[in-house]
């Protein structure tokens, strides 16, 4: 058999074995399972619903994609929804238009992820460290703030933006955010030299440092950029509900750390992909569809959830770990160098 034809017989088996492929089987069978779950599954006002409920978690999801490829972490990203939340409604409240103080929440959020990126990069702590003691340094922030107030009165145009939908098509206004977003983390993540340089620093921080990348400053503004889209999360979960809640966010973090890994992102660092990460966000919403429809309560839905990040980890180790057996075993039965090849006569 020639070469071209040994090629063109692995390249389907690559394929398959793509993390992403995995994920669109996953992704047909959960809406198999949803048409025959119930007749109102792939009705429009069901995919604005399902997408929607998603949105602030895949928003979020795209710094952290960044973060963890890196080798880092956001815990915090979840009390900033909150903290972005209380200073829009008492700001709100003191009179100020949103469309000031809108830039002003995005301004609060950068500023907490500056502090997590300074404390990471400079002060040399772990990121899992720093951002857990900014979840909570964060929502107690939210809690002097707003205390047990909720801030229920909005605009009308704000409450719209949250769950309304373009034209009255299934599409929400908060997907359109999405998908604009993540083109522009796909575009730089896989077509920059940012990107290369994320990579660089995931696989190994000292060779990256060596070659000329600025580590610590990239990793710093990635902090401040999860900071930013935590705090626009924050502006849209409570244009969505129609509330600011001190613990508004609560448990999210847990939910974009299980879409980055999902989407195929090692939790070591050095690789991931933003094609990925967006067919999870998808897998996610149809799955927690699916759930409610067949009636499965919160909390069997949150184990599911759970389930999801364990299988995200695992399988991609068993897979590395199986990868390496058999590399091992090929390099076993290779000839060593300079030997007599089968059948070769030494004259």
């Amino acid at each position: 058999m020639t070469a071209p034809a040994v090629r063109s017989r692995r390249l389907p088996l690559a394929s398959l074995a793509r993390w992403e492929t995995l994920l669109v089987i996953l992704l047909v069978g959960l809406l198999v399972a949803g048409t025959q779950l119930s007749r109102f599954f792939l009705s429009a006002n069901n995919f604005a619903n399902l997408t929607s409920s998603v949105m602030e978690v895949a928003i979020m999801a795209l710094p952290m994609t960044l973060i963890i490829i890196t080798g880092d972490i956001d815990l915090s990203v979840e009390s900033m929804v909150g903290l972005a939340g209380a200073v829009l409604g008492t700001l709100m409240l003191a009179g100020l238009p949103l469309p000031l103080a809108i830039p002003i929440v995005l301004i609060v959020g950068g500023l907490g992820g500056w502090l997590n990126g300074l404390l990471v990069t400079r002060a040399g702590l772990p990121a899992l460290v720093v951002t857990l003691g900014t979840l909570a340094l964060f929502r107690g922030l939210a809690n002097v703030i707003l205390g047990p107030t909720v801030i229920s009165v909005w605009p009308d145009w704000f409450t719209e933006f949250g769950f309304g939908t373009i034209a009255k098509s299934p599409i929400p206004y908060t997907l359109v955010v999405f998908a604009v977003l993540a083109a522009v983390f796909w575009l730089v993540t896989h077509g920059t030299w940012l990107g290369r340089q994320v990579v660089a620093i995931g696989k190994s921080k000292d060779a990256a440092r060596y070659s000329g990348v600025p580590v610590a400053s990239l990793r710093n503004w990635l902090f401040i950029l999860s900071g930013v889209v935590a705090a626009l999360a924050g502006i849209i979960l409570a244009a969505r509900f129609s509330s600011a809640r001190n613990d508004n966010g609560t448990g999210m973090t847990l939910t974009v750390v299980t879409v980055v890994l999902l989407g195929g992102v090692d939790i070591n660092g050095g690789k991931g992909s933003i094609p990925g990460v967006v067919l999870a966000v998808f897998v996610l919403a149809v799955l927690q569809n699916v759930l409610r429809l067949a009636g499965v309560s919160s909390e069997f839905q949150g184990i599911a959830v759970g389930l999801l990040l364990v299988f995200s980890v695992i399988v991609p180790q068993l897979a590395r770990q199986a990868k390496a057996a058999l590399d091992r075993a090929r390099r076993g039965r290779r000839p060593p160098a300079g030997s007599m090849a089968a059948g070769e006569i030494n004259v």
